[in-house]
């Protein structure tokens, strides 16, 4: 009725689930989690199947139905080996279940998987990610299971467990006649709106009566006429285990919409059903029922999510409670609580609020005020994920809360005192008289068995307490399950999950947990595995303030694969045995890898702790040494002299200045950078980050010169600016205050050497304003990078990209702002003139389509025209010939538009410098023309037989020799367009204001054309070309060919016809092909025009089908076929339907859903005087099913080890609920066993 009433409401999992600086491991690759303190397993959530994992549980902790399964053995249900084998028949789906039910009860595994079930029920993975009404899917599965079970011991277990017996009963007051009607129902379901309760819905069905009286008579069989009558309900048969399922949503008929029913709705945990039954001489207890399963829904009508309370009859789970203290104390006052009781115990804060309050009675909303002024939080945000909304949480604690009728207003209620708890919900100590009313000692009773929530994956245990939170709100009771009070469970089931399982299930189970515990002992291996990367002293020295390899990085550092599990003095040893030439003290630190180089920081000792307690992480630099010194200079340890890689900006007197990188220890005063540049004084600015997000430089005063570079807060990469005590243009203050320069702020250009060939620095770092010129620049970056100074006159600046992709030149004479150049851009010193501010520079490359070739550039002045351009690039690529014409380049960097104005300089048609074009071969038409490939299409049968038309075609022979092109596409089956060869004849250049019959007429004038003997245009039938293959039929003769809509790459496919052809719009042009009786395969194709003027309807097209082959129209059946799908859809006159409203046939036009009929499209035809089958398909059909159903496997096998990684996490956290979907039917596919 509501569809996907209930699509997943899915829950996030955070991206960040690794620290920074450790190995990633993909988790896919890991075992399966054991189970937890529960002893309880999960089931794994496929991404929409929480209502199916739900059930399952409710049913496997069903011992009966669990028992009586597992009592089939393989010589009634078949062997799963054999399920692939043609004769043989397995009976999938109770086999399943048995393995499933053996895995929950034995297998050490977090969550089992239903993958191999949903797969025995027929679905596919957009099945199981759909989600279903679980009440719908118990009446199906048992429907399911019960077809499965024919023929064998237990073909009876559905009826014998869960089907009982209704009676309808109308009793005439006049002569006493009763009139009896018996139902069967799987389960009882009862209204919830306007209803308190259980107790209170069954009685409304089975003990009220409705008396027909005045205008409302009953007619009785026994008096034949009108009498008063009694009509009532009774239950006469009890099933052992009954279901209820509760109707929580309903429609409203004014706002024409769905909504849940979240009022209040209560049920005990015991429940007498006699006063519902027939009279009977029985003892109560025959009626007495206790609650063992709850699948609660959580959220809305159009998305949500299950999960289930159950009841461990069989005491298979391990249960703790919490202790709770049994301290009363008296009113609570608002000054006596701490901040931590305020934050963890709502009802006590809200309790002390109202306890405050002059008056007896305020609003609900004054009260949320009251609580936001006194904890600066509102109740969403602070307690509504945990607890609720604020009026159901006052509801709930009605024992304390007294709510008006309106819910507006609320008091305490002068019966119930505050009694605090140590619980961590703190919930208020009035009795739980709702649900334990009928079931006495219950909860004193050590042995009896314990409630758990199983949320998919998630077990955890609950107490009968938390079940009443479920009798309302969006999170609330939707199925209940009862069993019969005198099912008794044998003694030896008690705890003994391995008791009524039978032998070949034991031996699988228990062969998969020594499979288990072996996969998890490996991993456990690999995942203390942690790879050491040893640094050999004797191969470093010290060199700038940091430790460098004297050779390379390589012969410096061994890899070394170490088991975390082990002792730091088997480490030592280790490392002894890979150094055999070591001799002395050896002595193992922790290192790290700095921008400056290795810095050491501590050593390890502690022989005895292994280095899992020693906290050693993977992937860990470890610096062999003897602890003193390397290469004869002593090292500096620890954290405080790290050393710290800054970049120093030295603003000389001369104003050009210079930028260099330094290393200093992180506890050396600043004052060293003096004597590091030799200068011997002036004044530091340190670079300090604003709020807005820019940087300013700070001036340090005298006395902070002495203070250490980490207390002024430097790290790695920070800036210093270094100004002399007299620098002209700048002035200095010695307090400390931002630095403002009276000239334009300096900044700095990052120039990398990108001239092969010649000796020098890689890159370097020079000081700019924004009205410096970039010859300047450029000048001055040859100097620092020490190249010959002759590469002044053939060098060239040009900005790198993030990707690394060079951009145009800047012109010389373009000062920085104008180049539009950011502080720190990268920028490229290149070989090569850079262009003039009238010149373009562009780059461009040799292609075809999308498809572009090395790419190369050109500069030129800005009144180049477009052909002289075009000449300079065929020169420079050498390619010959004149027939090539320019694109543009797209924001993809593909050919575009065509540069049409030759004539036109690059200045008028908006060519930038920069810009990218493509050298495409084929001159370009005039304007207003159009340049049209021609190509020959002429569609086969698999046979090889040309195609049949209506009117018994050309069968003229297609020419082996010429200028010929043949495509093909692939992935159809065996019919019309399996075979579709596309033969190219040439092109035609045509005006855009041409017609059809022009462009016909022009391509029969082709010289391959001509051998084909085509007697007019009329006799050519023209498509356009998609995917290579034929797309939209072009049908109007007389229309121009602007009006065609033909792209800017137009091409037209012509097939020949025997005799002229004049389609009309009402036209529609169908391959009709005749089924050959039991061969699954088809005749020759015939063409088949059909006039849709009459109606395009399926009566109609099954007349025009039944003409062409001269059957009467009530032998013919027809269907279209999907190609893509490899599926046949019968086209049937049974597909109309009738309005609601106006009560009258509405015929559904076949171009609409769901044939969406086209021209060129396969209609089968089947003459049902000598063929009954009622499939369409053909052998090729299968086969493409076949491999599209083996791609959705491997498909679901990556989605489904995806999945396990986030599974874990799917019940415990929420994400905005996604939006629902369309109605779709649930449904099991069963195999035929009677």
């Amino acid at each position: 009725m509501f569809g996907d009433l209930f699509e997943e409401d899915y829950h996030s999992v955070s991206n960040n689930q690794y620290e920074r600086g450790k190995k990633l491991k993909t988790k896919a690759l890991d075992p399966p989690a054991p189970r937890k303190f529960t002893n309880l397993s999960g089931i794994r959530n496929q991404g929409g199947t929480c209502y199916l994992n739900s059930l399952l549980q409710t049913l496997h902790f069903t011992p009966e139905f669990r028992e009586a399964l597992f009592s089939l053995g393989p010589e009634e249900l078949g062997s799963l080996e054999d399920k692939d084998k043609p004769d043989a028949k397995v009976r999938i789906i109770p086999l399943q279940l048995q393995r499933l039910f053996a895995q929950l009860l034995l297998l050490d595994q977090e969550a089992a998987s239903t993958a191999d079930l949903t797969d025995s029920f027929g679905w596919t993975s957009n099945e199981e990610r759909r989600q279903h009404d679980v009440q719908e899917l118990n009446r199906i599965l048992f429907s399911a299971l019960q077809s499965s079970l024919v023929g064998t011991s237990g073909h009876d277990l559905i009826h014998r467990l869960y089907h009982g017996t209704v009676v309808n009963q109308v009793v005439c007051k006049d002569c006493g006649n009763i009139s009896e009607k018996q139902e069967d129902f799987l389960d009882l379901t009862v209204t919830v709106k306007n209803t308190s309760g259980l107790e209170d819905a069954l009685w409304n069905m089975y003990v009220e009566e409705e008396v027909f009286d005045y205008d409302n008579l009953y007619h009785c069989g026994a008096c034949d006429r009108l009498v008063e009558a009694v009509k009532s309900a009774k239950l006469r048969k009890l099933p052992p285990f009954l279901t209820v399922s509760l109707l929580r949503f309903n429609f409203d008929s004014v706002k024409c919409e769905r909504y849940k029913e979240t009022s209040c709705y209560s049920f005990p945990l015991r429940i007498n059903l006699k006063p519902f039954c027939e009279q009977s001489e029985s003892d109560d207890s025959e009626y007495m029922y206790d609650l063992f399963s709850i699948i609660i829904h959580k959220g809305g009508c159009y998305g949500g999510h299950y999960h289930v309370y159950i009841k461990d009859v069989d005491h298979l789970g391990n249960w703790q409670s919490q202790s709770q203290e049994e301290e009363t104390t008296p009113a609570v006052n608002l000054n006596d609580l701490n901040g931590e009781e305020m934050d963890d115990d709502p009802v006590r804060m809200l309790h002390a609020l109202l306890s405050q309050e002059e008056r007896d009675v305020i609003a609900v909303d004054q009260l949320g005020q009251r609580l936001l002024n006194k904890i600066g939080l509102s109740w969403n945000k602070k307690y509504r994920k945990q607890y609720g909304p604020l009026r159901k949480f006052l509801q709930l604690h009605s024992q304390i809360f007294l709510l008006s009728a309106d819910e507006s207003t609320v008091s305490l209620s002068k019966s119930c005192s505050l009694q605090p708890t140590s619980d961590s919900h703190r919930k208020e100590g009035c009795d739980f008289k709702t649900l334990t009313s009928e079931s006495p000692g219950v909860n004193d009773s050590a042995s009896s068995p314990h409630w758990f929530d199983i949320n998919d994956s998630k077990v955890q245990p609950i107490k009968e307490e938390d079940i009443e939170q479920q009798f309302q709100g969006k999170e609330s009771a939707y199925m209940l399950f009862y069993r019969n009070s005198q099912l008794q469970r044998p003694p030896e089931a008690r705890a003994n999950p391995r008791y009524g399982l039978p032998c070949h299930l034991l031996s699988e189970i228990d062969a998969a947990n020594a499979a288990l515990q072996a996969e998890r002992a490996e991993c456990e291996s690999k995942n203390n595995a942690c790879e050491l990367h040893l640094h050999l002293g004797p191969s470093y020295h010290f060199f700038k303030g940091a430790l460098h390899p004297v050779a390379s990085h390589t012969k410096s550092v061994w890899d070394l694969t170490f088991d975390k599990r082990q002792t730091l003095g088997d480490l030592r040893k280790s490392v002894f045995q890979l150094f055999g030439f070591w001799e002395g003290d050896m002595v193992l630190s922790i290192a790290k890898l700095l921008p400056a180089g290795l810095h050491v920081y501590r050593a390890l000792d502690g022989d005895e702790l292994t280095l899992s307690d020693m906290e050693m992480a993977d992937e860990e630099d470890i610096f062999v040494w003897n602890g003193v010194e390397v290469g004869g200079v002593q090292i500096q340890t620890g954290v405080d002299c790290e050393p710290l890689l800054l970049t120093v900006l030295h603003l000389a007197t001369s104003r050009e200045g210079g930028m260099r990188q330094h290393v200093f220890p992180a506890n050396a005063p600043v004052a060293a950078l003096f004597s590091t540049l030799a200068i011997p004084a002036g004044a530091i600015f340190v670079s300090r980050a604003e709020s807005s997000g820019e940087a300013s430089w700070t001036a340090l005063p005298m006395e902070d010169l002495e203070t250490t570079f980490r207390e002024q807060g430097l790290r790695d990469g920070s800036s210093v600016l270094i100004q002399d005590a007299v620098s002209n243009g700048y002035s200095v203050s010695a307090r400390p205050e931002r630095w403002h320069p009276q000239k334009e702020e300096a900044t700095w250009l990052q120039v990398k050497n990108m001239c092969w060939g010649q000796s020098g620095e890689h890159q370097v770092l020079i000081a700019a304003t924004a009205g410096t010129v970039v010859v300047d620049i450029r000048i001055k970056a040859i100097q620092e990078l020490k190249l010959m100074e002759e590469l002044a006159e053939h060098t060239c600046l040009r900005p790198i990209e993030r990707g690394g992709r060079l951009l145009a030149p800047v012109p010389d004479s373009y000062t920085v702002k104008e180049a539009d150049l950011k502080p720190g851009s990268s920028l490229g010193l290149c070989p090569g003139k850079a262009p003039s501010s009238t010149q373009r520079f562009l780059s461009f490359s040799v292609g075809s389509g999308t498809q572009r070739g090395v790419e190369m550039e050109i500069t030129g002045e800005e009144t180049l025209t477009v052909r002289e351009c075009l000449k300079r690039m065929l020169e420079q690529s050498g390619l010959p010939g004149d027939t090539w014409h320019l694109r543009k380049t797209d924001w993809c960097y593909e050919a575009g538009e065509a540069l049409c104005e030759e004539d036109a300089t690059l200045k008028e048609l908006g060519i930038r410098s920069g810009d990218a074009l493509v050298l495409m071969e084929g001159a370009l038409p005039p304007l207003g023309f159009l340049k049209i490939a021609i190509w020959w299409y002429q569609p086969r049968d698999p046979s090889g037989r040309c195609l049949k038309s209506q009117q018994d075609p050309v069968s003229s022979a297609t020419p082996h020799n010429g200028p010929w092109t043949t495509t093909s596409t692939q992935g159809v089956p065996d019919l019309v367009h399996a075979d579709v060869p596309l033969l190219h004849l040439g092109d035609v250049d045509i005006s855009e204001e041409a017609t059809l019959v022009d462009l016909k007429a022009q391509a029969m004038a082709l010289t391959a054309c001509c051998e084909l003997a085509v007697p007019s245009p009329a006799c050519l039938r023209a498509w356009t070309v998609e995917s290579q293959r034929p797309g939209r039929l072009l049908r109007n003769g007389q229309q121009q060919l602007r009006a065609c809509r033909l792209g800017r790459r137009p091409q037209i496919c012509l097939e020949p016809l025997q005799e002229e052809e004049h389609l009309g719009p009402q036209d529609l042009v169908l391959r009709t092909q005749m089924r050959l009786p039991g061969q699954r395969t088809y005749g020759p194709p015939v063409d088949m025009v059909w006039d849709m003027a009459r109606g395009c309807t399926a009566a109609s097209l099954r007349q025009s089908v039944a003409d062409v082959f001269a059957l009467p129209v009530e032998t013919v059946e027809i269907a279209k076929h999907f190609p893509e799908k490899f599926e046949w859809t019968p086209i049937s006159s049974w597909s109309q339907h009738v309005a609601k409203r106006k009560k009258k046939k509405k015929e559904d036009s076949l171009q609409g859903a769901p044939f969406y009929l086209r021209d060129g499209d396969t209609i089968g035809v089947k003459n049902l005087l000598v063929d009954q089958d009622e499939d369409f398909g053909t052998l090729g059909d299968d086969l493409g099913k076949e491999r599209q159903r083996e791609a959705a496997l491997r498909r679901r096998k990556s989605r489904e080890a995806l999945r396990a990684q986030s599974s874990d996490v799917l019940a415990s956290t929420e994400t905005p609920a996604r939006p629902w979907g369309p109605e779709t039917p649930l449904s099991i596919r069963v195999g035929s066993f009677r």
